[in-house]
């Protein structure tokens, strides 16, 4: 029985998630016509209380466009140094839109507003004109840590006086939200864009979905299809996601409550150095000196746990709905047994 801690990418469809795909109707989604396609964009632009919503393959393609269409080439976008559309989206910043990152240090992946607000450049034709500000709810390299509302909320008061969008990378949203206790209508009040993964926890096969104004999306549309993004009948993939909307979102505290488990063994090691604090269903740690990552996570391999290194003496774990309690005891026990 291996246990799969890489990411929680990994995730299969269940029995209901893959009975809803075989049933679904379908159509060309290019032209507008896939009815699952247009009932998942309807559904979760509603969820959110934004006016429309745009099906994607992945969440970088939906971070890509929500960049290319706030921006144009030359332009400045603030985003926190460690952030996935700087760290893990291939260049995508520079090559797709022409754009350059202004890279803050954060806390765990967390800016403030008055980091924000000292990152904008004046209007100075010697400067890039800063256009966007990106944030990452919750933060991959921050170990699955979320921002407070109030603080969300000062960073969009800050943009709102400098007349800038708001984009959330929103890749884990879910996790964030049912850790916080916020709600979709509050994150679409904050923000001017929302990029929402199927993919991750809420167990679909593929796709993401990209939120915002009308015109935004009409316009996000055109990005897609520039970047070949346009699908077909794919109101198969859309079920997935609209079923994992409906049915697999509250399921996720199980998955936190699993990181937390593994956080409380990792914390009993002393060939542990740090682990960082467990907010949702990623838990990053640091290993002591005397050994590296590589090795320890070929020591947990041949136990059966799977885990992925993101240092020379770091690991992430990430916990998902293919993960039960009786697998993450198991790895548990081998964390503790090392």
């Amino acid at each position: 029985m291996d246990v799969e801690l890489r990411s929680d990418t990994f995730t299969r469809p269940t029995a209901g998630m893959l009975e809803a795909m075989m049933n679904a109707r379908v159509g060309d989604d290019v032209f507008g016509e896939d009815p699952s396609v247009n009932e998942l964009q309807s559904y979760a632009a509603q969820l959110f209380g934004m006016e429309a919503a745009l099906f994607c393959p992945s969440g970088t393609m939906t971070n890509q466009i929500a960049i290319m269409v706030h921006t144009r080439p030359g332009d400045e976008v603030i985003c926190e140094a460690l952030s996935h559309i700087y760290v893990y989206e291939g260049g995508g910043l520079a090559r797709n839109s022409g754009v350059q990152p202004r890279l803050l240090p954060g806390e765990r992946g967390r800016i403030s507003a008055a980091q924000v607000e000292e990152a904008i450049n004046p209007d100075d034709v010697h400067r890039a004109r800063t256009s966007l500000v990106s944030l990452e709810h919750s933060a991959n390299r921050g170990g699955g840590s979320c921002y407070s509302l109030d603080a969300l909320m000062a960073i969009r008061d800050v943009c709102q006086q400098h007349h800038l969008p708001l984009h959330l990378d929103g890749a884990r949203i879910f996790n964030a939200m049912l850790a916080t206790g916020q709600i979709p209508a509050q994150l679409g009040s904050i923000f001017d864009s929302i990029s929402v993964c199927l993919s991750k926890g809420l167990g679909a096969p593929v796709g993401s979905l990209l939120l915002g104004s009308s015109s935004f999306i009409k316009e996000a549309k055109r990005c897609r299809k520039v970047m070949g993004g346009g699908m077909r009948q794919a109101g198969f993939l859309a079920a997935a996601g609209l079923y994992a909307l409906k049915h697999q979102v509250h399921r996720l505290e199980e998955d936190h409550r699993h990181a937390k488990m593994l956080e409380t063994a990792l914390n009993d090691c002393a060939w542990v150095e740090s682990v960082m604090p467990v907010e949702t269903n990623i838990v990053i740690f640091n290993i002591q000196a005397s050994q590296s990552a590589a090795e320890t996570a070929q020591k947990l391999l041949q136990q059966g746990i799977r885990v992925a290194q993101t240092g020379a003496q770091q690991i992430r774990l990430v916990t998902h709905l293919d993960v039960s309690e009786e697998m993450i005891e198991k790895a548990c026990t081998a964390i503790r047994g090392l």
